[in-house]
């Protein structure tokens, strides 16, 4: 896999420099050629008009040309141009000799021969020689003008087009060897820069697949967002790893406590079953405390196993709610008294405060009830007889506020986190705790049911509120 990415990515470099090479050169070679014909062409015609263009300059001169009484003269303008661009001028006759000049170089002759004139043309120094010409009344005139060497620059090529097709065709096949080599050098340099965090991102993906979330990568360079990302995945996958871990070894706590739950009444229940159906002759006073007996335990076993069907139901959003308009401050009071009327609440501190007495609200008033028993009753249960607990309902911005709030031993933040999970069963327990461990969960489940939400806070030694918010 790791040669694969990189020889994948070497032949994509070594291909797209070839190709940017290939056609630079063609450019290059189209160049030379076509400069090879009119190479003033090419640096004439361009876009800046701001440039002097020597031959079209001189072309244009002979209109500053002109002849009076016979004597021949450059108008006003056209020592001035020739000042400007500190050029000199020469007029000629058919016969090659001058009849004018201005601001002619010293060195410059007064008369040529044919082959003078050309050498000159082509060759002359210190000065860069254009020839025009002028007719004036059918007699022609020749004329040179001379630019400085530093304004103008002029060069005459001479060779041969085959020899110089393949001494092109040598450099270009020797360029284009030694851009491959570069190509090639550069690109495994590159590529071993570049892939080699790729290598690393692999095996670290490889690694979080096979659960090891432990290693933690420097976020630097290239892909510094990457590897931030991977870090941030790895914390995440490990914390998910240690609660799926903490919450394994609470279902498994959760199974041998309610193993224990049920087999304790069912081990009353066989017992005093047995006992019956011996040939021990009963009162009709014992027959009715065990058989009383029998029937708490058995109702005790119903509860449990209707709290699993419950919450599997509520887990699955598989149940319906028989919705009814209702005064949920009364529904809410009525729990309350529910509660105290137990015997064995009848002397705990339960106060209930409502700044409205009417919030009418569709809800499931069987589930709605169960829901708010559940968490007093976590409040009773978890702590000691002196527990004040204080239910208290406000109407806020069209929600119903309810606050069930308790000042007794309070939740670690270790434990409060897993308040509302399944199976969870709190450690400090006020007295002998039976139950499904599901209470706070299922009531969590009922609240979002209805649209609302329950939030807790809670700190050791001050308590615990419980605030649920319905929207009326």
């Amino acid at each position: 896999m790791k040669w694969k990415l990189t020889s994948s990515f070497i032949i994509s470099i070594v291909l797209i420099v070839t190709i940017v090479i290939f056609i630079n050169s063609i450019v290059i070679l189209l160049f030379f050629i076509s400069s090879s014909n009119n190479m003033d062409l090419f640096f004439y015609n361009m876009q800046n008009t701001d440039y002097l263009k020597p031959e079209e300059y001189v072309r244009d001169f002979n209109e500053n040309i002109q002849i009076n009484n016979g004597q021949i003269f450059i108008t006003e303008n056209g020592k001035k141009s020739l000042d400007q661009n500190k050029a000199w001028i020469q007029i000629l006759d058919k016969d090659s000799t001058e009849i004018y000049s201005y601001k002619k170089v010293k060195t410059v002759p007064t008369k040529y021969t044919p082959i003078e004139l050309i050498h000159n043309y082509k060759y002359a120094n210190p000065s860069s020689v254009f020839v025009g010409e002028k007719v004036i009344n059918g007699y022609q005139y020749s004329y040179l003008v001379g630019f400085p060497y530093q304004t103008v620059g002029k060069n005459v090529i001479t060779y041969n087009k085959q020899q110089f097709k393949t001494i092109i065709g040598s450099i270009f096949v020797l360029l284009l060897g030694i851009d491959l080599i570069i190509a090639l050098i550069f690109g495994l340099y590159f590529s071993e820069k570049l892939t080699k965090p790729v290598k690393v991102i692999i095996e670290g993906i490889r690694n979080l697949y096979n659960g090891d979330y432990r290693t933690h990568y420097e976020e630097h360079g290239l892909y510094k967002e990457v590897y931030s990302n991977m870090n941030n995945l790895a914390f995440i996958l490990q914390e998910n790893k240690i609660e799926r871990m903490n919450l394994d070894r609470m279902r498994e706590e959760w199974f041998a406590n309610i193993s224990h739950d049920i087999k304790t009444p069912l081990a009353s229940i066989k017992g005093y079953a047995e006992l019956l159906n011996s040939e021990y002759d009963f009162t009709n006073e014992e027959i009715k405390e065990y058989s009383e007996i029998i029937e708490q335990k058995s109702i005790y076993i119903k509860e449990l196993v209707d709290d699993f069907n419950l919450s599997a139901r509520l887990k699955n959003k598989n149940i319906t709610l028989n919705l009814e308009k209702c005064n949920i401050v009364k529904v809410i009071k009525g729990v309350v008294i529910d509660i105290l009327n137990i015997p064995e609440n009848s002397n705990r501190n339960i106060e209930f405060i409502s700044d409205i007495k009417n919030i009418d609200k569709k809800i499931d008033v069987i589930l709605f009830k169960r829901a708010i028993n559940n968490i007093i009753h976590n409040a009773i249960v978890h702590n000691d007889e002196n527990v004040n607990v204080q239910v208290k309902i406000e109407n806020k911005n069209n929600q119903a506020h309810i606050t069930i709030k308790d000042n007794g031993k309070g939740i670690s933040n270790e434990e409060l986190k897993y308040i509302f999970t399944r199976y969870y069963r709190g450690t400090n327990t006020g007295k002998k705790h039976e139950g499904s461990g599901l209470g706070m969960a299922i009531a969590r489940d009922i609240i979002k049911a209805h649209g609302g939400d329950i939030l807790v806070e809670s700190e050791l030694g001050k308590g615990t509120t419980f605030k649920i918010i319905i929207i009326c």
